[in-house]
């Protein structure tokens, strides 16, 4: 099985180091005989270049650990040779190695990826810290060209940024906070690397995500080279875009807890772990079932001294690295969700107002053309002087959205041209509100 070598793109990150032996990995032989037994049994992989590719080893230390398990007489030669693999010989497993496979997994169903011990997870944290980035106005305002803000939010948003400390957004809703905090994600713009899974005390927490995290290609050893150092970082880890986590009205307290399967007997890591490197937005803050407070409460500890503190099943208590950008989104007053100690957690404070009617019209403006609607003096008149005097002339970002794409709708359905009326702003305007009225029951 000829594979590729192949190497991560450049990046400011320090990569973990690829184990040069069995003893780097810090892992116990057992639990990685057991890993590697688990794995042929449950993926009948045979040759040694698959099962390091499974396990995410170099392929000598894997060499080292098949013949320590064919010592032991759980693994034996096929005498196969495979032509198409570089002549490499076949391994399967023994009667004894069967039954040790399966002793091993009615401990825990984890097989694969060798996971990384917890301490050098930390230390590789320490390495591509969030608070280590050096944000410019350029970057962020790369991350926020599709936004139309004024300069003083920037002028708050970049120290709230590089500091890689917590931050609160707030004002009313419909004025891009959701879409601020993707900009900032946007502007991060490097890599660091994630694990596929982390060893505590034996047991495996799997961290990586497809989900959360978006993977650039991996590094893979070549079995036919003959010094086999094609890896540049540890394969153990996935070489990724910062993570970001959002989260709404769904969040709950368990949700940033160990997640325990019972059947399979291992752990997911919670969504703040999976962030770790990364952003955790928690958007909508006070439409969850928790009362914000509470929420706020748990984040005491790791706002503060950078550590989280998981238990297991066992109600063993553990600590782990948090370094994690967490930005809050609210559509309340601060004041009204929170006390003064909660308030003092969080460092930056920013409110998102909405836009003057000058920044309205940019935006208008730039969504017209966006979609193709050629703008229509008169019709915007009549919006400006008008339809928002009757609410008190407040302007909101997602409106000219919102209007315009009602405009597209009423267009598409009577097939004319798309157009901008008086007509249809009237008809656009009301969809957007709710009179208040009393309905008949």
């Amino acid at each position: 099985m000829n594979m590729q070598v192949t190497s991560p793109p450049p990046s400011g990150v320090q990569a973990p180091p690829q184990p040069k032996s069995l003893a780097e990995t810090g892992l116990s032989l057992v639990m990685m005989r057991d890993i590697l037994l688990k794995t042929m049994f449950r993926t009948n992989v045979d040759l040694v270049s698959q099962i390091a590719v499974a396990i995410c080893l170099p392929v000598q230390l894997t060499q080292e650990l098949v013949d320590m398990a064919r010592q032991q007489k759980l693994l034996e030669a096929t005498g196969t040779l495979h032509a198409t693999s570089g002549n490499e010989m076949g391994y399967q497993l023994t009667d004894a190695g069967k039954s040790r496979a399966l002793d091993a997994l009615s401990q825990s169903e984890y097989y694969g990826a060798l996971p990384v011990p917890l301490p050098d997870y930390a230390l590789q944290m320490k390495r591509q810290s969030v608070r280590d980035i050096k944000m410019t106005r350029p970057d962020l305002m790369k991350g926020m060209g599709h936004l139309i803000l004024p300069d003083d939010l920037i002028d708050n948003l970049g120290p709230a940024v590089s500091s890689g400390r917590s931050i609160l957004m707030y004002g009313p809703p419909g004025n891009g906070k959701s879409s601020i905090s993707n900009g900032i994600r946007a502007a991060l713009g490097d890599k660091i690397y994630v694990p596929r899974a982390i060893e505590y005390a034996g047991q495996v927490i799997t961290v990586y995500d497809p989900i959360v995290h978006s993977a650039a290609e991996a590094a893979v050893d070549d079995p036919t080279s003959l010094r086999r150092t094609g890896n540049r970082f540890d394969n153990r880890y996935v070489y990724c875009e910062r993570p970001t986590v959002i989260t709404g009205g769904e969040l709950t307290l368990d949700m940033l807890d160990l997640k325990y399967n019972p059947t399979a007997r291992t752990y997911t890591a919670p969504l703040q772990l999976k962030a770790s490197g990364g952003i955790f937005i928690v958007d909508d803050l006070g439409r969850q079932a928790e009362p914000p407070q509470k929420l706020v409460n748990r984040w005491i500890v790791p706002l503060e001294e950078g550590r989280d503190i998981l238990q297991l099943q066992s109600g063993e208590k553990f600590t782990v690295p948090f370094d994690t950008l967490v930005i809050f989104s609210t559509n309340f007053h601060p004041n009204e969700i929170f006390d003064g100690a909660a308030l003092r957690r969080i460092f930056f404070k920013i409110k998102i107002d909405g836009p003057t009617q000058d920044m309205f019209l940019k935006i208008f403006a730039m969504v017209a053309r966006k979609k193709k609607m050629a703008l229509d003096e008169r019709s915007l008149v009549h919006l400006l002087k008008v339809k928002y005097p009757t609410i008190d002339n407040n302007f909101a970002n997602y409106q000219p959205t919102f209007l315009i794409d009602q405009m597209i709708a009423v267009c598409e359905f009577e097939r004319i041209p798309y157009q901008m009326t008086p007509e249809l702003i009237d008809r656009a305007w009301g969809n957007m509100f709710v009179r208040d009225e009393t309905i008949a029951r």
